[in-house]
């Protein structure tokens, strides 16, 4: 199969939203009156995102879902990707499934492939995902004028806030590489997370003009929070028992008193969920007085928010546990030119 009929065949698609898709050297997106156009680009390589026998199809999901992200974390409405796609062999056993994991979460969001490109070498997939955002006025001095979240709107006193679970998908690999052993039920339900993870599209659209800031978190809540912060020029103090609470896989265990804690020691469990990464969740802040806007915007989108901590004025990131006592704070999260 040549590159060309590889391109025909999986990945060509009528764009009804764009002017121009596949087929010409550069695709053209019309943009509406007042709209903002958001970009955010990812890479998976094989042997360092993902295993080499990953389901194609899931993989398929993942590669999108990891820019889709990027968008809720922005609050922008999904419009189109470009696919940029190296491969060893065009093999269609593992092209179809591929494609078909891709583009039912593109179809999910509206979300048309408008472009890109293949060639032959190690597997490696690039996605280009645009969006689009109000244009509006700057929040603070120094802030661009629009509407769309960013990382540096953080104030002393706000919440801090995540969305859904974290920790599985680092639970899942630590389960995949041997270094802990889990219950088949539990990987499963862990494995599913790291390979089929949920943009929260539809809670970043909510949360427009309710978060001040928000990040999605794909390197870990420590290091991603910690952006925030950076970029805010704030600290934050996180109560870590609520944090662990939020390992959806420790329900899966048997609720015998103990075996949780037996088979994944704290300093673990608090691992995955403050360095773990993959959990592609949302971590964002807002004032207090938007905390009925932000379960609004919980119900709304159909997704669980749980308050996890305050931003303070002191630059910094404090843990303490469920009494308030201070807790070592000796956690990073991953950087892919030190891990």
């Amino acid at each position: 199969m040549g590159e060309f009929e590889l391109i025909q065949r999986y990945f060509t698609r009528p764009t009804p939203h764009a002017v121009l898709g596949v087929g010409d050297d550069c695709a053209l997106l019309q943009m509406a009156p007042g709209m903002q156009l958001a970009v955010s680009s990812d890479m998976l390589v094989e042997g360092r995102h993902f295993f080499a026998d990953t389901d194609p199809r899931r993989l398929g999901h993942k590669a999108l879902a990891v820019n889709l992200s990027d968008l809720a974390a922005s609050g922008a409405r999904p419009l189109a990707f470009t696919l940029a796609l190296a491969l060893p062999t065009a093999d269609p056993a593992w092209l179809e499934p591929f494609s078909q994991g891709l583009l039912a979460l593109a179809d999910a969001h509206d979300c048309e492939l408008i472009g890109g490109d293949t060639t032959q070498g190690p597997l490696n997939i690039c996605i280009t995902v645009f969006g689009e955002v109000p244009a509006g006025s700057a929040r603070r001095p120094g802030q661009p004028a629009t509407q769309a979240l960013l990382r540096s709107g953080a104030q002393p006193g706000d919440d801090v806030y995540v969305s859904g679970m974290l920790g599985d998908a680092r639970l899942a690999l630590e389960a995949l590489q041997g270094h802990i052993q889990l219950p088949d039920a539990v990987l499963h339900t862990a494995r599913q997370r790291l390979e089929q993870p949920t943009p929260r599209v539809a809670l970043g659209l909510a949360l427009r003009g309710v978060a001040s800031a928000a990040a999605d978190i794909s390197d870990g809540l420590h290091g991603d929070l910690g952006h925030i912060l950076q970029r805010s020029q704030v600290g934050a103090t996180l109560d870590i028992a609520i944090a662990i609470d939020l390992i959806a896989a420790k329900d899966h265990f048997t609720r015998a008193r103990g075996q949780f804690d037996h088979m994944l020691s704290p300093q673990t469990a608090l691992q995955c969920v403050l360095a773990g990464g993959d959990d592609y969740e949302l971590v964002f802040t807002a004032p207090p007085a938007q905390r009925a806007a932000v379960q609004a915007a919980s119900l709304a989108s159909d997704t669980p928010v749980t308050r996890i901590g305050q931003i303070d004025a002191a630059p910094g990131l404090r843990l303490v546990d469920g009494h308030g006592a201070p807790v070592a704070n000796n956690f990073t999260s991953f950087d892919h030119f030190r891990s």
